[in-house]
């Protein structure tokens, strides 16, 4: 699991999920390509593939990648938090 701190910090949050791959999985679930994906994004594809690699992302462009699929991301991350009570 990833920490948001370092090791020193008393603090931990831990992500238990990769939100690229997250991202990935639910535009294949819908069908969608990486091409339309970008286009969406008003990006080129190769960008696309960053964002899928990426295992923490911006409020604002998860956000905005929320909206275009359709999809809240941001209740999984609520989800996580629930879990861990």
């Amino acid at each position: 699991m990833e920490s948001l701190y370092g090791e020193d910090c008393n603090t931990y949050i831990f992500f238990e999920m990769h939100i690229g791959q997250r991202i990935r999985s639910e535009l294949e679930k819908q069908g969608k390509t990486v091409v339309w994906f970008a286009s969406e994004l008003s990006c080129h594809r190769t960008n696309v593939y960053k964002i899928f690699s990426k295992s923490y992302i911006d409020t604002h462009d998860l956000m905005r990648i929320s909206k275009i699929l359709d999809y809240d991301f941001f209740q999984e991350y609520s989800a996580l938090l629930k879990k861990d009570k």
